[in-house]
């Protein structure tokens, strides 16, 4: 298991964005975000005219910020926000965690912020009973199943005392999740179950859906020396690095059954800078393997190899959310060509570009990116 840290590896690759200015923007961006009354980041900050309004309040988003906000402290940069306080008001009342993905991504953060805290987390949830009952478990929900490995694997590290009975919980995890991905590489949204919904479901998986898994998936297959669980991940890797699109778009949908693109927008900033970097450096850090050009393509997208030919980063720091169909019909138009078996319509026209920001996107570029050295061809 590699340490708390990034890995201080050289990526080289082709690529417009500057990285550093990427992370310095980031950690400026999210100071609006903040909502210091109640110690959590926002839902999303908006774009009205020339201001921003902040939306609503997440924990979930809070806690993704938190990993990128530590991973760049670790780093040697400075939080504009502290993280300890925050976290602290996170675990004070723990009612807020009704998703055993939630419990995951909370035993994640404690592992990484304050391992021993840890300890406190696993007496107050019973977390095999919680696992047995969840509704996500029984769902086989593809994200929220990732989410939990990754924060069992990075508490099996921290919490030494408990790895046992985390461990074998995480083993648990791992083979529900294994399920989910379909022989082409891809994983769908759910487990392909007896429900109609299930066997829907289980057939297209969103982009967040193969990103979450490789990340897990790696992180488990170096703490649990488990060869297996690196295939699984670079056979998902290696499927949506096949069908990148050509100015290195991460897509949104995937059809597990069929091996194809199911929907191509909107495209999502996040997965370009901070998702798709994260669970590529995880599985590139544990197999030995290189996915330099496909993050440099996906990252070259952010500052201007787009369709719209714009570079998304604001001088605020944050980066706008997404490119997506400004025509409804291309959207059902992709979903009708996914249910004949067909890829989705890579068509760039009608494209327009939404003016907000969510706060775990900026997290997720810090934790994917902070620290790491980067070199261009």
């Amino acid at each position: 298991m590699t340490n708390r840290g990034s890995a201080p590896i050289v990526i080289t690759g082709p690529t417009r964005t500057d990285i550093g200015g990427l992370i310095e923007g980031a950690l400026k961006g999210l100071v609006p975000m903040f909502d210091v009354e109640n110690q959590l980041f926002c839902f999303r900050l908006k774009q009205s005219g020339t201001k921003f309004v902040r939306e609503g309040l997440s924990r979930r988003y809070t806690i993704m910020t938190l990993l990128g906000l530590q991973r760049s402290e670790n780093a040697g940069l400075k939080s504009p926000v502290e993280i300890l306080p925050v976290l602290d008001g996170l675990l004070r009342d723990t009612a807020w965690v009704t998703n055993i993905g939630d419990l995951g991504l909370l035993l994640w953060i404690c592992a990484e912020s304050s391992p021993q805290r840890l300890r406190e987390v696993c007496s107050r949830v019973d977390l095999q009973g919680t696992f047995n009952q969840s509704r996500v478990v029984r769902e086989g929900r593809t994200m929220e199943l990732a989410w939990l490995l990754s924060g069992l694997v990075h508490a099996s590290l921290a919490y030494p005392d408990e790895f046992h009975r985390i461990g074998d919980l995480a083993h648990r995890t791992y083979k529900l999740l294994c399920q989910n991905q379909g022989d082409h590489g891809f994983f769908g949204h759910l487990g392909r179950g007896g429900t109609i919904t299930g066997l829907l479901r289980g057939r297209i998986g969103s982009f967040a859906d193969q990103v979450y898994p490789i990340y897990a998936l790696s992180k488990f297959a170096q703490m649990y020396g488990v060869r297996e669980a690196l295939e699984t991940a670079r056979n998902c890797a290696d499927e949506i690095c096949r069908v990148q699109g050509p100015m290195g778009q991460w897509w949104w949908h995937y059809n597990a059954a069929t091996g194809r693109v199911a929907e191509r927008y909107p495209v999502y900033s996040v997965h370009q800078e901070g998702m798709a970097p994260m669970a590529l450096f995880a599985l590139q850090e544990a197999a030995g393997l290189d996915y330099g050009e496909a993050i440099h393509k996906g990252l070259s997208w952010i500052s201007g190899s787009n369709e719209l030919a714009c570079d998304l980063r604001d001088a605020s720091g944050v980066v706008w959310r997404c490119i997506y169909h400004g025509r409804r019909h291309k959207v059902y138009l992709d979903r009708i060509l996914s249910i004949l078996g067909s890829d989705a319509n890579g068509s760039t026209n009608g494209k327009s570009l939404l003016p907000e920001c969510r706060p775990y996107e900026l997290g997720w570029l810090l934790y994917a990116l902070a620290g790491r050295q980067f070199a261009t061809k």
